[in-house]
């Protein structure tokens, strides 16, 4: 029925404050309504595929005759990051969120990273990622001394200079991190410049705890069935299960770039693409109008997207969690998430109405090309 199947990511793009969100310590977060509400917010593509159709949507113009089915779709898992949220899309429902560490790592994991480095380090606090560099940058130039951080999420980031540590050292040290800490990503944040204008580099690159058990890619993969990663998909899943990485993205339209040149080219399998400047660039940063004008920059390219599916294609478009761009703090949003699926072969307008589990959309792809999964996941394919 369907030869390729597209699956974007829009990171962070949650549509509403899960049941269980108070639990995780949000109240009532709507990253799509925040951001609809900006000027900047022109996503005509979107809404014609069904966007505003989907249940509990009533803050915009839902579309008449949608050409897309559409859903809403709940998070199984207990987390609302970036890997649990890729792993549960994948087919894995993690029972347990990730470590983290608001106070920073403990002094035996510090001290044992620091033997390790043969370097010292500097700040062990959560921050955000371009402050620490203007608070610690001239210290770490002038003794070499690693800055290490975290956030709100499973993450321990390590950030220098390119000047004062090459790139590759740097990604040796976060592999040795990996080795050392729990936490569910290890991520290199190499940085150029001069006090007080120093700039992060995109050769940002992440070293994640590989997948508890078999995902879709790796189902897909004992077949020879093309698991093609564009943006962090490589980093998320720690390079299990995918036989080829585009590599991380420049910024969103990069990875729509990379994605329109996968579409001229013939495969059977599933190209699997994560746009990760909604979250990184305009979620944790809180900045409202940034996020509704990538939504619209996306919808504009999603036209051409559009015009290039083949008759045997599938797009499905859905995101990994939450970062209300208006909540407080700078952390994630526990969200149910949207999902717009379309092809020539999809019927119109079927709403697919409230799934119970992200790993829908794996078990979905796996009935598809009629691999096997273990996963607690539903097809939807005969709503299509």
């Amino acid at each position: 029925m369907f030869k390729r199947v597209f699956l974007i990511v829009l990171d962070s793009c949650g549509i509403g404050g899960a049941a269980d969100a108070k639990d995780f310590g949000d109240d009532n977060p709507n990253t799509l309504q925040t951001i609809s509400a900006s000027k900047k917010f022109h996503t005509p593509n979107l809404a014609r595929l069904g966007l505003f159709n989907i249940d509990g949507i009533n803050f915009y113009r839902r579309e008449k005759n949608p050409r897309g089915a559409f859903g809403r779709v709940i998070e199984a898992s207990t987390g609302k990051d970036t890997t649990i949220g890729h792993w549960e899309i994948a087919g894995i429902i993690s029972a347990r969120s990730l470590p983290t560490y608001p106070d920073g790592f403990p002094p035996e994991v510090i001290s044992e990273l620091e033997k390790n480095f043969g370097r010292k380090i500097l700040c062990n606090k959560p921050y955000s990622g371009t402050q620490v560099i203007h608070d610690y940058g001239q210290v770490h130039e002038a003794t070499g001394d690693l800055i290490v951080y975290t956030s709100a999420d499973s993450v321990l980031q390590i950030a220098a200079h390119e000047k004062i540590v090459p790139v590759d050292e740097l990604y040796n040290f976060c592999k040795i991190a990996r080795e050392i800490s729990d936490v569910g990503r290890i991520i290199a944040r190499p940085f150029i410049g001069e006090f007080p204008n120093y700039e992060r580099t995109p050769r940002r690159h992440d070293f994640s705890l590989k997948p508890p058990a078999e995902t879709i890619l790796d189902a897909l993969n004992k077949k020879n069935l093309a698991t093609i990663g564009v943006g962090k998909i490589q980093d998320i899943f720690a390079g299990q299960g995918i036989n080829r990485s585009l590599g991380v993205n420049e910024n969103n339209s990069d990875g729509m770039n990379k994605t329109l040149r996968v579409m001229d080219e013939d495969f059977r399998g599933l190209c699997f693409v994560n746009l990760v400047d909604f979250d990184m660039k305009f979620g944790h940063r809180r900045d409202v109008d940034g996020y509704a004008q990538a939504m619209t920059t996306f919808d504009a390219e999603l036209g051409e997207f559009l015009s290039k599916m083949r008759g045997d294609d599938l797009l499905m478009i859905t995101a990994d969690h939450g970062c209300d761009p208006a909540a407080a703090g700078t952390d994630h949003t526990r969200e149910n998430v949207p999902l717009i699926v379309y092809g020539s072969k999809v019927r119109a307008g079927v709403n697919l109405g409230t799934l119970k589990t992200f790993s829908d959309i794996a078990a979905t792809i796996a009935e598809i090309f009629s691999v096997d999964l273990e996963t607690r996941g539903k097809s939807f394919i005969a709503s299509l």
